[in-house]
């Protein structure tokens, strides 16, 4: 038992070693171990009765070579060849050893194909059984049954257990177990029929091209799909099948340009100036510039620290925050935007300050240091009782008859309207005399202007600034009533006040 135990291990480790097939195996070589039976009970025997002692008694084995050919995926024609010893039936309670020698022609069918991991089977055929010790052939009919369980692509265990009817009715039972090896290379199978046999075809399951060892190829550009980066882009093999459209030895699927031939270093985009901006991020591409300013060179007119290509007046110096343009009154709005460019102010009021507080921004305030509501633009409104004064002067202001000379009684009126306009410094003041229609009229032409004057005159004495004042006199062409009653005459005798704005 021992050297035999001792091969079947050499063969396995031998077996093991070998390299795995890359289709369905041809051939195959297997060695067993096998028990013997051959005195299984029959009505003509002229044993006794205990069958049971005779059984464990009288057992043989041996081993067994067996050559495998396929013919067919899953069928074999196998020749096994038997060598062992057995105990026969020799007479009433005798047994004795002998030396067998058996060789077979069997078929035997697979269950699966090889690559199962358990397959079972089953054997038939023919063959002769040499009886060595007492110099005896027999003939058997072998039928057998087994089962073979993958370790590796080519090495299989095997089990299997055969009965064999005999010509002189020395019928046995052979129960064998050991390793089965496959080898050779069925050169005729095609599994995915693309006209490449899978013994060469890299890809047996999958129908492909011939020139490709059997691979497909999508997009036909001679590398194989499972080669192939880009299986839908036809491609070159430097790049493992994916295209380079601009020659630029990037590949389109690591080019960020891929139509236009660039540089490793900016992925594949080009650097027309060379002055380490791509192209895609240079403002000015064909002009070498710095990184910081967007690829363009440096260019500053009006020598202002702000460049040229973001100056919005290039040729006013100004500060970086108005983005080189000028800010006389420094409040963040440039000149040309700002409509009170020497006086600070806000964006809200586009530059100007609101510098009465009473929110009109002084570009639209009439009085700008005089808070006053937006109705009246900006400026104080004149209150009633000093509207009154103003309307009394005019009924109240007299002169000595036919003469521009100011009667003392009209001293307090005028200088009511003086208060006025120290108290109204936004307003201006128009004086305006008339007279009646009696006499010529170039001389109350005359009159009426030097009454006009004469209260203008007046008025200075009061400190009122006579750049806040005009006069004037219309004679006797703006008549208020009728100059054919003394009534009438009188009314149109005047001098009228107006306080308007600036």
């Amino acid at each position: 038992m021992k050297p035999i135990v001792t091969a079947c291990c050499l063969v396995l480790a031998l077996l093991l070693a070998a390299p795995a097939a890359i289709a369905q195996p041809k051939q195959a070589f297997a060695l067993r171990y096998n028990a013997y039976n051959y005195l299984t009970p029959r009505p003509d025997s002229d044993l006794g009765q205990n069958f049971g002692e005779i059984w464990s008694e009288a057992d043989g084995w041996g081993v067994e070579a067996a050559y495998y050919n396929r013919i067919s995926p899953r069928s074999f024609v196998v020749i096994p060849a038997k060598f062992g010893k057995a105990s026969l039936i020799d007479g009433p309670d005798t047994l004795t050893d002998r030396t067998l020698a058996t060789l077979d022609i069997m078929l035997q069918h697979m269950v699966f194909k090889h690559k199962a991991i358990i397959n079972p089977f089953l054997q038939y055929g023919f063959g002769g059984l040499y009886n060595i010790t007492d110099e005896e052939i027999d003939f058997n009919i072998p039928l057998g049954a087994g089962v073979n369980i993958r370790i590796t692509n080519n090495l299989h265990l095997t089990a299997q257990t055969q009965y064999r009817p005999a010509s002189n009715k020395r019928d046995g039972w052979h129960h064998g177990i050991g390793l089965q090896y496959f080898f050779g290379v069925d050169d005729t199978e095609d599994r995915d029929k693309d006209g490449t046999p899978d013994i060469t075809d890299n890809c047996p399951d999958i129908p492909g091209l011939t020139s490709l060892m059997g691979c497909p190829d999508r997009d036909g550009d001679g590398i194989a799909d499972q080669d192939d980066s880009c299986p839908d882009q036809p491609g070159v093999a430097i790049f493992m099948g994916c295209p380079d459209t601009d020659g630029d030895g990037i590949p389109d699927k690591d080019d960020d340009c891929p139509t236009e031939a660039g540089i490793a270093g900016f992925r594949g985009c080009p650097d027309t100036d060379g002055d380490g901006v791509a192209d895609k991020n240079d403002r000015c591409p064909k002009e070498v510039g710095p990184v910081d300013n967007g690829g363009c060179p440096i260019r500053d007119r009006d020598k202002d620290g702000t460049p040229d290509d973001a100056d919005l007046c290039p040729d006013n110096a100004g500060p970086v925050a108005t983005k080189g343009c000028p800010d006389r009154d420094s409040d963040g709005i440039a000149d040309k935007d700002d409509q009170c460019p020497d006086k600070a102010g806000t964006v809200a009021g586009k530059g100007c300050p609101d510098t009465d507080g009473d929110g009109i921004y002084d570009n639209e305030d009439r009085c700008p240091t005089s808070p006053g509501p937006a109705s009246n633009r900006g400026c104080p409104e004149i209150k009633q009782e000093d509207k009154a004064k103003v309307e009394l002067a005019i009924k109240n202001v007299q002169f000595n008859s036919a003469k521009a000379t100011l009667l003392t009684s009209s001293y307090k009126v005028l200088d009511d309207i003086a208060d006025i306009m120290n108290r109204y410094p936004d307003y201006d003041l128009r004086i305006e005399g008339h007279t009646d229609s009696q006499g010529d009229a170039g001389v109350n032409q005359k009159l009426s202007e030097n009454r006009a004057k004469a209260c203008f005159d007046y008025l200075i004495t009061r400190g009122v600034s006579g750049t806040r004042m005009s006069h004037t006199g219309s004679g006797e062409s703006k008549s208020k009533a009728d100059n054919m009653n003394a009534a009438g005459r009188a009314q149109n005798r005047r001098v009228e006040f107006d306080l308007y704005l600036k």
